[in-house]
């Protein structure tokens, strides 16, 4: 999972800047169509969630610890609901959330892996 973990945060990395760019487009686009909608401030928001939570990743991806993909698995589910409840017209926002989701499973297996690994036994 430490190839998986680096691999997928920095790919959240990459992929903010094109959310952040995207959500933008969408703010000015709703604002100038004042239709009530929010799907861009969702956007960034599910943009800077995805940031911390890749950042935690990659932070945490040789820890033997489960704090790092607990917080993970916490911040792409909170973006991924994020995303799904204020998409509105902005279309790629569900797909954004999908990936927010499919790392919080990643993350969630992941803790699940290290929490049913057997402890080490002392050294004498």
């Amino acid at each position: 999972m430490k190839t998986a973990k680096l691999v997928t945060g920095i790919l959240c990395m990459v992929f903010t800047v094109l959310i952040v760019f995207q959500s933008c487009a969408v703010g000015v686009s709703n604002t100038l169509a004042a239709n009530g909608e929010v799907s861009g401030s969702a956007g960034f928001l599910l943009a800077m969630l995805m940031l911390a939570g890749g950042i935690v990743e990659v932070a945490s991806r040789k820890s033997e610890k489960k704090g790092g993909s607990i917080a993970a698995f916490i911040l792409f589910v909170l973006a991924a609901l994020l995303g799904y409840g204020n998409a509105g017209s902005y279309g790629d926002l569900y797909i954004w959330s999908t990936w927010c989701l499919a790392l919080g499973i990643l993350n969630l297996i992941s803790f699940v892996k290290k929490n049913g690994s057997k402890p080490e036994e002392p050294k004498v």
